[in-house]
């Protein structure tokens, strides 16, 4: 069967994201508080027992971490910043907790587009119905774009993504995890999955654009941990992507025999799942890791362990 006689694989109609509708806006996300000194009342009703006793060593683990110069990489799927939880990440990330940063490419795209527009998630069950899921044009164009434009210049993904929000001076930027990563001058990486972001929907998408960028994103990613001796990762709401990403990337450390010294993970999700408790919270321990997992809803825990941090800051 020839070419010609393939449906094309990408939507004949498309929609503009002003008058999509969306389920997720800026209004509805919160605050950051000036100062977190208020905490230390809250810290007096946890008790010091099981997840209790986890939080507090988590966070003692982090600014010990951030005290000797060690790295905190923060892992996170695209429900932390669909939760109304990036101005939270931004925060860690100008006061010099978060040290690294690494994302799937849903993640990536939920910033964008609070970024750029202030609102994303589509409905989905509506959007199959009418055959119009997916088809947002201008999150396809400036992402797919930005791929292009960083296999030309060479570099990884998530960088590119952050230079174009900042050149096109998003409006949104201050919440937007990408920008703010570049802008702090810190490594954020976006590993994509070719088939499961609706940018791939669309007939700009390029595969060798959009792998080139991502793989660089890897080789950064990999460079982070193979530091990571006395530091901290956690994984945020990713399910599958960056946890396996992240098993990769320690076997390279431990492959090239870095020196990973004693290290922290910790897993927080809304359930307790197959591979980040594998790959994040079970393996690391074999090889000397402390490791914590924690199971709750991420826009009430996320604000809990942020304060936590940074009422010690």
């Amino acid at each position: 069967m020839g070419h010609a006689d393939k449906t094309e694989p990408f939507p004949e109609r498309k929609e503009s994201i002003e008058g999509r509708q969306s389920k997720v806006h800026l209004g509805d996300f919160g605050s950051v508080p000036r100062d977190f000194s208020w905490f230390a009342e809250l810290r007096r009703m946890i008790p010091n027992i099981l997840r209790g006793r986890d939080l507090e060593d988590l966070s003692q683990a982090i600014i010990a971490a951030r005290r000797a110069s060690r790295p905190v990489i923060w892992m996170m799927g695209a429900h932390v910043l669909k939760c109304g939880l990036g101005g939270l990440v931004c925060h860690l990330v100008r006061q010099g907790v978060v040290t690294g940063i690494g994302t799937n490419g849903a993640g990536a795209i939920h910033d964008l587009e609070i970024a750029m527009w202030g609102k994303t998630s589509e409905d989905v069950a509506e959007g199959l119905k009418t055959g119009m899921f997916g088809t947002t044009a201008e999150t396809a164009s400036l992402f797919n774009d930005t791929a292009r434009d960083c296999l030309d210049k060479g570099i990884g993904l998530g960088k590119g993504l952050g230079q174009a929000l900042i050149d096109r001076k998003a409006p949104n930027s201050e919440v937007s995890v990408l920008a703010t990563a570049l802008r702090a001058g810190i490594p954020l990486t976006v590993h994509v999955a070719i088939g499961t972001d609706v940018v791939h929907e669309h007939d700009e998408a390029d595969g060798k654009a959009i792998g080139y960028a991502s793989m660089e994103d890897f080789r950064t990613f990999t460079s982070m941990i193979m530091g990571l001796g006395g530091g901290v990762v956690l994984n945020v709401g990713s399910a599958v992507i960056m946890p396996e990403v992240f098993l990769k990337a320690l076997a390279i450390a431990r492959n090239r025999g870095a020196d990973l010294g004693r290290f922290t993970t910790a897993n927080f999700d809304m359930f307790a799942l197959y591979r980040p408790m594998t790959n994040v919270v079970e393996r690391p321990r074999l090889i000397g890791a402390t490791t914590y997992n924690f199971v709750g809803n991420h826009e009430i825990l996320l604000p809990v362990l942020v304060a936590s941090v940074l009422s010690r800051a």
